[in-house]
């Protein structure tokens, strides 16, 4: 296990070494990043439900201004996965869940 967070939503969400090795493939500026994306889901500034699925939630960590490192995970049978992750200058349009 690469690292298991609980989220505001009250939902753990894991991951796996080999899941985030591929994420990081996809995503090769989050390598140094793991911890933000940890902090995305465990202390967020924002939670959002997607627009398009809502057992998937988008998680955002203000990293400086307009830039946010987002964890991406999807709740099934009261379990979390990450999807994924990545940095983004905007954030997505969805409900809001959740803020600090």
């Amino acid at each position: 296990m690469k690292f298991e967070v609980k989220t505001p939503l009250g939902f753990v969400v894991r991951t796996t070494e080999e899941y985030w090795q591929k994420l990081l493939m996809k995503h090769p500026d989050l390598s140094d990043l793991e911890e933000l994306v940890e902090a995305a889901l465990q202390l967020p500034d924002e939670i959002r439900e997607s627009k398009r699925d809502s057992d998937v939630f988008l998680f955002y960590l203000q990293r400086r201004e307009k830039r946010w490192v987002v964890a991406v995970a999807r709740k099934l049978n009261g379990d979390g996965f990450l999807i994924t992750a990545y940095q983004t200058d905007a954030i997505k349009e969805g409900t809001q869940l959740w803020h600090r």
